[in-house]
């Protein structure tokens, strides 16, 4: 059997704990704030397939599935840290870590900034990371624009905020 090649654009969205019990059912530890990925019907892609949720409960913060295919414990634990992917969400409202990275930043009066490199996680609001070092709240971005060939990030920065790159 030839192993299928992981389709484009897919994005982690966790991983698989632990097994538990012995009817298959396993952990899921998200990396994403979106618990619908643990939502029954969720289609994730595991070890070069697509995989269905059938069963999901949260108990403490911890997502438990059940897999279609997977109906023992052999086969849990077979997947006990294993990557998962999944297709992006359509949210019009939400800003995708995808669509930041790679993407041009200008402000508002037209100001090039360069092109964001990373997405730092912060406590009080992420940060985008720019190539020339500078980290701005994404909580200034007015809006992103993916319709485009490279996505388009649209900032309203506070003064001073680029003085110490500058």
């Amino acid at each position: 059997m030839s192993r299928a090649t992981q389709p484009d654009g897919l994005l982690e969205v966790g991983h698989f704990g632990r097994a538990h019990g012995i009817r298959g059912d396993i952990f899921f530890v998200l990396s994403t704030d979106r618990d619908e990925r643990a939502a029954v019907g969720s289609r994730l892609w595991v070890r070069d397939r697509w995989m269905t949720v059938t069963a999901s409960s949260n108990a403490s913060g911890k997502w438990r599935v059940h897999l279609e295919g997977v109906d023992d414990r052999n086969a849990a634990e077979a997947l006990a840290g294993v990557k998962v992917h999944a297709e992006p969400l359509d949210d019009a409202d939400a800003l995708w870590v995808h669509h930041l990275i790679g993407a041009t930043v200008i402000e508002a009066n037209g100001i090039d900034r360069g092109r964001c490199v990373s997405v730092v996680a912060n406590p009080a609001s992420d940060l985008l990371e720019l190539e020339s070092g500078a980290l701005v709240p994404v909580a200034f971005v007015t809006s992103v624009d993916v319709s485009g060939g490279v996505p388009l990030i649209t900032i309203d920065p506070p003064d001073g905020l680029f003085d110490l790159n500058d």
